[in-house]
């Protein structure tokens, strides 16, 4: 095929090698054997193009070569039917990154998560900042934790990133429609949650908050937060004791306040609305009405 296509294109070059083409004159290409083919930009027409992208796969420069196992991915997770050479392994689950721009090359940071895993992590990219890492479960392994990666990336490498981690799924079956929820998910949670990591289960409030309409938004939150709604002081000492799990010598702790005061202002808070937020239903619609009160 190589030596018909160069009968038609004199510029085209093979190349076995992605880290080295640098030469953005060039539309490259993969071919089923993986070889990387290029052929000068100024000898294709937009035709030539949309007829090599038939039988070769379109290749940016930008990112690393695809893996065989990320091809199957790619593969499961683009098409309604399930591959039929694919290998059910342990539950997988799918984690979304989203970085700066700008920051750090896809190749980089591929180098710098892989170096973090014990076994090979596939990546599917949405663009040069934002992407899918693949995860499998393992019962012999400790898996590193996601704010761990955040602070190795962001010492070493000075990245600054935010993941939305998905659950972990046993079958291959729905992984199109997980993935593309994921996905959806993500840009949800990340938008509404000043975490940096920020897990499914964390996120459900979050989903039930963004599907209710601007109405029933403010009125939840003007209705539970009362006087209290442009009160940012007293917001952000109830924000952090939900994010201490209700916890008061750990709040306390965060805000560098007496416990005595930080009782106090809770006492307070309970006297004006008689909300109790130290009581787990009562804290949950606090904190779906700041949830709602800070809407995206």
């Amino acid at each position: 095929m190589i030596k018909k296509l160069q009968k038609l294109f004199s510029s085209l070059i093979v190349s076995s090698d992605a880290n080295h083409l640098v030469d953005g004159s060039y539309a490259w290409f993969i071919s089923d054997d993986k070889k990387l083919i290029g052929i000068l930009k100024t000898e294709l027409t937009d035709k030539d193009m949309a007829l090599l992208s038939t039988f070769l796969q379109p290749y940016n420069t930008q990112f690393p070569l695809p893996t065989v196992e990320e091809e199957k991915w790619k593969q499961i997770v683009e098409k309604t039917d399930e591959p039929t050479d694919i290998t059910y392994k342990a539950p997988y689950r799918f984690i979304y990154f989203s970085m700066n721009p700008n920051q750090i090359t896809p190749s980089q940071f591929k180098e710098a998560i892989q170096e973090l895993f014990s076994r090979e992590v596939p990546i599917l990219w949405q663009n040069s900042h934002e992407g899918i890492l693949i995860e499998e479960q393992s019962s012999d392994v400790e898996t590193i934790s996601y704010d761990q990666i955040i602070d190795i990336l962001m010492s070493d490498l000075y990245v600054t990133i935010k993941f939305f981690v998905g659950p972990y799924h046993e079958q291959y079956t729905h992984a199109q429609r997980h993935y593309n929820m994921l996905i959806h998910g993500a840009h949800t949670a990340l938008a509404y949650s000043k975490k940096s990591v920020v897990t499914y289960v964390d996120a459900v409030p979050i989903f039930f908050i963004n599907e209710a309409n601007h109405n029933i938004r403010s009125n939840i939150s003007e209705t539970i937060l009362q006087e209290f709604i442009h009160d940012g002081e007293t917001l952000k000492m109830i924000e952090t004791f939900l994010s201490c799990n209700l916890n008061i010598s750990e709040t306390a702790k965060e805000l560098y306040m007496h416990r005595n005061s930080l009782q106090y202002r809770l006492d307070r808070f309970y006297e004006k609305t008689s909300i109790d937020v130290r009581k787990f239903h009562e804290a949950m619609s606090v904190y779906l009405a700041l949830l709602a009160k800070d809407e995206k």
